[in-house]
């Protein structure tokens, strides 16, 4: 994983920029954790074989919406998803 990623992932895990993520950073970081994106509309839609939860991510802007990051460091956290990408 890159540094830049692994920058936004310690970030991201984090939580306490929440309201500063950049939407494209965020769907970068889940792509490089293994999750499949589509879209439909403004809603990606990020899936993972061994992830139950579908995550529904919309831009605000360039930035992503802050329930939406704590959705995702939930899901990283659950999953252990973080282990793997250190």
């Amino acid at each position: 994983m890159r540094v830049v990623r692994k920058q936004l992932l310690t970030q991201v895990l984090h939580g306490t920029a929440d309201a500063n993520i950049r939407f494209d950073d965020l769907r970068s970081l889940l792509t490089a954790l293994g999750f499949v994106e589509r879209v439909k509309g403004s809603h990606h839609i990020f899936t993972k074989p061994d992830v139950v939860e579908i995550l529904n991510l919309q831009p605000r802007g360039p930035l992503a919406k802050p329930y939406q990051v704590k959705q995702v460091r939930a899901v990283i956290v659950r999953y252990k998803l973080a282990e793997g990408a250190q």
